[in-house]
Protein backbone atom coordinates (compact mmCIF):
# COMPACT_ATOMS: atom_id res chain seq x y z
CA UNK A 1 0.00 0.00 0.00
CA UNK A 2 1.78 3.30 -0.85
CA UNK A 3 1.07 5.70 1.93
CA UNK A 4 2.52 9.10 2.17
CA UNK A 5 1.97 12.68 4.29
CA UNK A 6 2.23 14.38 1.45
CA UNK A 7 -1.17 16.35 0.51
CA UNK A 8 -1.10 17.22 -3.56
CA UNK A 9 -3.34 18.49 -5.42
CA UNK A 10 -4.08 17.73 -9.43
CA UNK A 11 -1.77 20.78 -10.32
CA UNK A 12 1.29 19.20 -8.20
CA UNK A 13 0.74 16.14 -11.57
CA UNK A 14 0.52 19.11 -14.39
CA UNK A 15 3.47 20.00 -16.10
CA UNK A 16 3.98 23.28 -18.09
CA UNK A 17 3.58 21.44 -21.13
CA UNK A 18 0.55 21.55 -23.14
CA UNK A 19 -0.87 18.04 -24.37
CA UNK A 20 -0.37 18.36 -28.22
CA UNK A 21 -3.18 15.20 -29.04
CA UNK A 22 -6.07 16.06 -31.81
CA UNK A 23 -9.27 17.78 -30.01
CA UNK A 24 -11.55 14.55 -28.58
CA UNK A 25 -8.65 12.21 -28.13
CA UNK A 26 -9.36 9.67 -25.80
CA UNK A 27 -6.22 10.12 -24.38
CA UNK A 28 -7.01 13.03 -22.69
CA UNK A 29 -8.96 11.75 -20.41
CA UNK A 30 -6.56 9.10 -19.45
CA UNK A 31 -3.90 11.95 -18.49
CA UNK A 32 -7.16 13.53 -16.25
CA UNK A 33 -7.26 9.99 -14.72
CA UNK A 34 -3.34 9.31 -14.11
CA UNK A 35 -3.47 12.74 -12.78
CA UNK A 36 -6.41 11.99 -10.56
CA UNK A 37 -4.99 8.83 -9.54
CA UNK A 38 -1.42 9.99 -8.72
CA UNK A 39 -3.14 12.61 -6.31
CA UNK A 40 -5.21 10.62 -4.78
CA UNK A 41 -2.15 8.01 -4.08
CA UNK A 42 -0.41 11.17 -2.85
CA UNK A 43 2.32 9.93 -4.23
CA UNK A 44 5.37 12.55 -4.49
CA UNK A 45 6.42 13.68 -8.19
CA UNK A 46 10.02 12.94 -7.40
CA UNK A 47 9.77 9.77 -6.27
CA UNK A 48 7.39 8.67 -9.14
CA UNK A 49 8.65 7.97 -13.04
CA UNK A 50 6.53 7.68 -15.75
CA UNK A 51 8.02 5.81 -18.95
CA UNK A 52 6.79 5.79 -22.79
CA UNK A 53 8.29 4.54 -26.03
CA UNK A 54 6.67 5.95 -29.27
CA UNK A 55 2.94 7.22 -30.30
CA UNK A 56 0.27 9.46 -29.50
CA UNK A 57 -0.29 8.08 -26.08
CA UNK A 58 3.32 7.79 -25.53
CA UNK A 59 4.25 11.71 -25.01
CA UNK A 60 2.05 11.42 -21.33
CA UNK A 61 5.40 11.53 -19.60
CA UNK A 62 5.93 15.06 -21.33
CA UNK A 63 2.36 16.47 -19.71
CA UNK A 64 3.08 15.02 -16.15
CA UNK A 65 5.57 16.78 -13.42
CA UNK A 66 7.37 13.78 -12.29
CA UNK A 67 10.42 12.32 -13.34
CA UNK A 68 9.94 11.05 -17.12
CA UNK A 69 11.59 9.04 -19.94
CA UNK A 70 10.06 8.92 -23.73
CA UNK A 71 12.38 6.04 -24.65
CA UNK A 72 12.53 4.20 -27.75
CA UNK A 73 9.65 2.51 -29.71
CA UNK A 74 8.59 -0.83 -27.84
CA UNK A 75 11.06 -0.57 -25.12
CA UNK A 76 9.24 1.09 -22.45
CA UNK A 77 8.88 -2.08 -20.20
CA UNK A 78 12.33 -3.25 -19.86
CA UNK A 79 13.52 0.08 -19.10
CA UNK A 80 10.61 -0.06 -16.50
CA UNK A 81 11.32 -3.10 -15.29
CA UNK A 82 15.07 -2.26 -14.96
CA UNK A 83 14.15 1.18 -13.74
CA UNK A 84 12.25 -0.61 -10.87
CA UNK A 85 15.29 -3.23 -10.30
CA UNK A 86 17.65 -0.65 -9.84
CA UNK A 87 15.53 2.46 -7.70
CA UNK A 88 12.72 0.02 -5.39
CA UNK A 89 12.00 2.58 -3.86
CA UNK A 90 10.72 4.38 -6.60
CA UNK A 91 6.88 4.06 -8.46
CA UNK A 92 7.14 3.18 -11.96
CA UNK A 93 4.24 3.68 -14.53
CA UNK A 94 4.66 2.46 -18.36
CA UNK A 95 2.43 4.06 -20.72
CA UNK A 96 2.04 3.33 -24.29
CA UNK A 97 -0.16 2.76 -27.01
CA UNK A 98 -1.56 -0.85 -28.72
CA UNK A 99 0.75 -0.93 -31.43
CA UNK A 100 4.17 0.17 -29.05
CA UNK A 101 3.05 -2.38 -26.48
CA UNK A 102 1.44 -5.54 -28.79
CA UNK A 103 3.19 -4.98 -31.70
CA UNK A 104 6.87 -4.62 -31.48
CA UNK A 105 6.78 -4.57 -27.72
CA UNK A 106 4.86 -7.11 -27.83
CA UNK A 107 8.08 -10.04 -26.51
CA UNK A 108 8.58 -7.15 -23.97
CA UNK A 109 5.00 -7.94 -22.62
CA UNK A 110 5.51 -11.63 -22.25
CA UNK A 111 8.66 -11.55 -20.14
CA UNK A 112 7.05 -8.54 -18.02
CA UNK A 113 4.07 -10.94 -17.24
CA UNK A 114 6.70 -13.76 -16.14
CA UNK A 115 9.01 -11.57 -14.26
CA UNK A 116 6.13 -9.73 -11.89
CA UNK A 117 7.78 -6.56 -11.73
CA UNK A 118 6.25 -4.38 -9.18
CA UNK A 119 5.22 -1.49 -12.19
CA UNK A 120 2.13 -0.65 -13.56
CA UNK A 121 1.56 -0.19 -17.66
CA UNK A 122 -1.09 1.72 -18.83
CA UNK A 123 -2.10 0.83 -22.33
CA UNK A 124 -4.08 3.46 -24.53
CA UNK A 125 -6.27 1.47 -27.08
CA UNK A 126 -7.91 2.92 -29.96
CA UNK A 127 -7.51 0.07 -32.55
CA UNK A 128 -5.14 2.40 -35.22
CA UNK A 129 -1.87 3.84 -35.68
CA UNK A 130 -2.83 7.50 -35.07
CA UNK A 131 0.44 9.04 -35.01
CA UNK A 132 1.22 7.42 -38.88
CA UNK A 133 -2.43 8.38 -40.09
CA UNK A 134 -4.29 5.63 -39.37
CA UNK A 135 -3.24 2.53 -40.46
CA UNK A 136 -4.07 -0.69 -38.81
CA UNK A 137 -2.97 -1.71 -35.82
CA UNK A 138 -2.89 -5.29 -33.50
CA UNK A 139 -6.30 -4.39 -32.08
CA UNK A 140 -7.58 -3.32 -34.96
CA UNK A 141 -10.52 -5.40 -35.83
CA UNK A 142 -10.81 -8.00 -38.75
CA UNK A 143 -12.46 -6.76 -41.89
CA UNK A 144 -10.88 -3.40 -40.46
CA UNK A 145 -10.54 -0.97 -43.79
CA UNK A 146 -7.67 1.95 -44.23
CA UNK A 147 -5.97 3.77 -46.65
CA UNK A 148 -2.99 0.54 -46.36
CA UNK A 149 -5.51 -1.81 -46.10
CA UNK A 150 -8.50 -0.98 -48.74
CA UNK A 151 -9.94 -4.21 -48.94
CA UNK A 152 -9.95 -5.24 -45.39
CA UNK A 153 -7.68 -6.28 -42.62
CA UNK A 154 -7.00 -9.91 -43.51
CA UNK A 155 -5.34 -10.79 -39.83
CA UNK A 156 -7.33 -11.75 -37.20
CA UNK A 157 -8.05 -8.72 -33.96
CA UNK A 158 -5.41 -8.99 -30.90
CA UNK A 159 -7.03 -9.77 -27.49
CA UNK A 160 -5.05 -7.75 -24.87
CA UNK A 161 -7.13 -9.42 -22.00
CA UNK A 162 -7.39 -12.97 -22.60
CA UNK A 163 -3.72 -12.81 -23.76
CA UNK A 164 -2.38 -11.14 -20.13
CA UNK A 165 -5.11 -13.75 -18.40
CA UNK A 166 -3.37 -16.44 -20.53
CA UNK A 167 -0.02 -15.28 -19.85
CA UNK A 168 -0.75 -14.88 -15.87
CA UNK A 169 -0.18 -11.11 -15.66
CA UNK A 170 -1.22 -10.67 -11.60
CA UNK A 171 -3.18 -8.05 -12.09
CA UNK A 172 -5.50 -7.27 -15.18
CA UNK A 173 -8.06 -4.62 -15.58
CA UNK A 174 -9.61 -2.55 -18.37
CA UNK A 175 -11.02 0.97 -18.81
CA UNK A 176 -12.43 3.76 -21.12
CA UNK A 177 -11.00 7.06 -21.46
CA UNK A 178 -14.94 8.38 -21.10
CA UNK A 179 -14.97 7.74 -17.34
CA UNK A 180 -11.94 9.12 -15.85
CA UNK A 181 -12.91 9.00 -12.17
CA UNK A 182 -13.34 4.97 -12.71
CA UNK A 183 -10.46 5.31 -14.34
CA UNK A 184 -8.39 7.16 -11.46
CA UNK A 185 -9.88 4.62 -9.20
CA UNK A 186 -8.23 1.37 -11.15
CA UNK A 187 -4.36 3.43 -12.00
CA UNK A 188 -4.81 3.89 -7.88
CA UNK A 189 -5.74 -0.45 -7.18
CA UNK A 190 -3.46 -1.16 -9.49
CA UNK A 191 -0.70 1.14 -8.38
CA UNK A 192 -1.40 -0.25 -4.64
CA UNK A 193 -1.23 -3.87 -6.48
CA UNK A 194 2.86 -5.40 -5.08
CA UNK A 195 3.41 -6.97 -8.92
CA UNK A 196 2.79 -6.52 -12.64
CA UNK A 197 -0.21 -4.61 -13.15
CA UNK A 198 -1.71 -4.38 -16.46
CA UNK A 199 -4.26 -2.11 -17.47
CA UNK A 200 -6.30 -1.83 -21.47
CA UNK A 201 -7.75 1.51 -21.66
CA UNK A 202 -10.25 1.61 -24.80
CA UNK A 203 -9.03 5.22 -25.82
CA UNK A 204 -11.03 6.66 -28.85
CA UNK A 205 -9.12 8.10 -31.49
CA UNK A 206 -11.22 10.96 -33.30
CA UNK A 207 -9.49 11.32 -36.03
CA UNK A 208 -8.68 8.32 -37.82
CA UNK A 209 -10.98 5.77 -36.49
CA UNK A 210 -13.63 7.02 -34.35
CA UNK A 211 -15.31 4.09 -31.79
CA UNK A 212 -16.67 6.80 -29.71
CA UNK A 213 -20.47 5.36 -30.66
CA UNK A 214 -19.09 1.84 -30.63
CA UNK A 215 -17.90 1.56 -27.67
CA UNK A 216 -20.31 3.53 -25.45
CA UNK A 217 -22.45 0.84 -26.69
CA UNK A 218 -20.60 -1.66 -25.89
CA UNK A 219 -18.98 -1.06 -22.45
CA UNK A 220 -20.40 -2.75 -19.45
CA UNK A 221 -19.20 -3.24 -15.66
CA UNK A 222 -17.63 -6.30 -14.93
CA UNK A 223 -20.72 -8.02 -13.14
CA UNK A 224 -20.63 -7.51 -9.23
CA UNK A 225 -20.66 -11.93 -8.69
CA UNK A 226 -17.25 -11.99 -10.80
CA UNK A 227 -14.35 -13.02 -8.61
CA UNK A 228 -10.97 -11.45 -9.20
CA UNK A 229 -9.34 -14.15 -8.12
CA UNK A 230 -11.43 -16.88 -11.17
CA UNK A 231 -8.72 -16.76 -13.47
CA UNK A 232 -10.88 -18.73 -15.85
CA UNK A 233 -14.08 -16.57 -15.21
CA UNK A 234 -12.10 -13.31 -16.33
CA UNK A 235 -11.22 -15.49 -19.09
CA UNK A 236 -14.66 -15.34 -20.26
CA UNK A 237 -15.53 -12.26 -19.77
CA UNK A 238 -12.28 -11.31 -22.42
CA UNK A 239 -13.86 -13.63 -24.57
CA UNK A 240 -17.20 -12.04 -25.04
CA UNK A 241 -16.91 -10.02 -28.31
CA UNK A 242 -20.62 -8.24 -27.78
CA UNK A 243 -19.72 -6.20 -24.91
CA UNK A 244 -16.48 -4.33 -23.51
CA UNK A 245 -16.38 -5.32 -20.01
CA UNK A 246 -14.28 -2.70 -17.71
CA UNK A 247 -13.29 -3.22 -14.34
CA UNK A 248 -10.79 -5.54 -12.85
CA UNK A 249 -10.86 -9.10 -14.30
CA UNK A 250 -8.32 -10.46 -12.46
CA UNK A 251 -5.87 -10.03 -9.58
CA UNK A 252 -2.96 -12.21 -7.36
CA UNK A 253 -0.81 -11.55 -4.98
CA UNK A 254 2.65 -13.25 -5.61
CA UNK A 255 6.56 -12.65 -5.26
CA UNK A 256 7.79 -10.19 -7.55
CA UNK A 257 11.08 -10.33 -9.35
CA UNK A 258 12.68 -7.40 -8.00
CA UNK A 259 12.21 -7.85 -4.40
CA UNK A 260 14.04 -11.58 -5.14
CA UNK A 261 16.35 -9.74 -7.18
CA UNK A 262 17.17 -7.50 -3.93
CA UNK A 263 17.07 -10.69 -1.62
CA UNK A 264 19.44 -12.15 -3.79
CA UNK A 265 21.83 -9.25 -3.79
CA UNK A 266 21.61 -9.14 0.25
CA UNK A 267 22.88 -12.81 0.07
CA UNK A 268 25.53 -12.40 -2.22
CA UNK A 269 27.10 -9.20 -0.83
CA UNK A 270 29.82 -10.19 0.70
CA UNK A 271 30.80 -12.48 -2.50
CA UNK A 272 34.66 -12.43 -3.10
CA UNK A 273 35.11 -12.78 -7.56
CA UNK A 274 38.59 -13.86 -6.72
CA UNK A 275 37.84 -16.21 -4.29
CA UNK A 276 35.05 -18.03 -6.73
CA UNK A 277 37.67 -17.92 -9.95
CA UNK A 278 40.54 -20.18 -7.98
CA UNK A 279 38.10 -22.74 -8.97
CA UNK A 280 38.67 -22.36 -12.59
CA UNK A 281 42.62 -21.83 -12.58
Amino acid sequence: MVQSTFSPTLKDYKSEVKPTWCPGCGDFGVLNATYRGLANLKLKPDETVVVSGIGCSSRMPHFIKTFGFHSVHGRALPLAQGLKMARPDLTIVAVGGDGDFFSIGIGHFVHAALRNVDLTAIVMDNETYGLTKGQTSPTSPHGHTTKSTPYGLLASQFNPIATALSLNVSFVARGYSAKPKELATMIEQATNHRGFSFIQVLSPCPTFYNTFDSWDAAVTPIPTTHQTTDRLGALGLAMDTDKQYVGIFYQEERPTMDRAVHELAQQTKEFDINTYMQRYL
